[in-house]
């Protein structure tokens, strides 16, 4: 049995009528007719009494249209589902975010793809450190991350998103709140505000590194593992922070930010698992390119 002879059957109990039924399956009415009394043949059964007027089902031909439609239903639906999958319009799909495009990339990104893909399940992950996202691009519980370049990228594919600046955050009233630029000499002596990581989190060892280059001592004052309890401790004057710069989006009260000049910036790349061929993936990965560079 093959599923025309289910499309057959469905015609002919539906217009009652072979002639009808041939026409809307654009055939020739003797190759239809001779099709469904194979079909009966080969479930021993009669489907359909026939006389010169119309064609009638009997009670097992009544039953098996039943059962006949939903099988051609689920099997429309598969294809469906699978032109959607192919076309990227189902699915599912997980982002990861470091902090600073948690807050300036992330809810652009969201919207957009909530807007354009309601049928996909989305989720989101943000504040997380570059190394985590790295395994969990590997373990499979991310799909996307936006991250900051590590030593040891195998198995992932890169793609640069864009090269953020430093910039300086600092309590509203600090000395240094007025000024148009700084640089890491005048950061000398200040309480510094890190993220904690011990060599795990890229602006930890960023910051480290910029204080040993221009050779002073780097006073940390707290160490905290999101970026926005970061800025929240420097609007409440308990030390300052190097950030890069879309980490002003969070517009935190009290908080002012100076571009920290004569440093080399930090770049933020998106990376996803080599091979990874979800369409879903594709049409984010696009989505991304338009808003990071817009």
């Amino acid at each position: 049995m093959e599923l025309r002879h289910l499309r057959y059957f469905v015609a002919v109990a539906e217009q009652r009528h072979f002639g009808r039924a041939a026409e809307r399956l654009h055939m020739a009415q003797p190759p239809l007719s001779q099709q469904i009394r194979q079909l009966e043949a080969e479930l021993g059964v009669t489907l359909l009494t026939r006389t010169t007027r119309r064609v009638d089902l009997t009670p097992a031909g009544a039953a098996y249209l039943e059962h006949a439609r939903e099988i051609l239903a689920a099997v429309d639906e598969a294809g469906a589902v699978a032109t959607r999958i192919a076309a990227g319009r189902t699915g599912r799909l997980t982002v990861g975010c470091v902090g600073s495009a948690t807050y300036s990339l992330l809810p652009a990104l969201a919207k957009r793809m909530r807007s354009e893909l309601p049928d996909v399940d989305f989720g989101f992950r943000g504040e997380m450190l570059s190394p985590d996202q790295a395994a969990a691009l590997h373990d499979g519980s991310l799909d996307l991350a936006l991250l900051r370049r590590l030593p040891d990228t195998s198995g992932l594919t890169l793609t640069d998103v864009r090269h953020e600046r430093l910039i300086v955050a600092l309590p509203q009233e600090h000395r240094y709140a007025d000024r148009k630029r700084l640089r890491v000499a005048d950061l000398a002596g200040e309480g510094l505000i890190i993220h904690a990581g011990n060599g795990r989190s890229v602006m930890h060892t960023l910051v480290h590194d910029l204080f040993a280059e221009a050779d002073l001592e780097l006073q940390v004052v707290h160490q905290v593992a999101e970026t926005s309890t970061l800025v929240t401790f420097v609007a409440a004057g308990l030390g300052i922070a190097v950030v890069p710069e879309p980490t002003s989006a969070l517009n935190v009260p009290g908080v002012v930010y100076v571009p920290l000049v004569g440093t080399p910036g930090v770049d933020l790349v998106v990376a996803t698992r080599e091979g990874d061929a979800n369409p879903v993936l594709a049409r984010a990965l696009a989505r991304l390119a338009e808003i990071a560079g817009s």
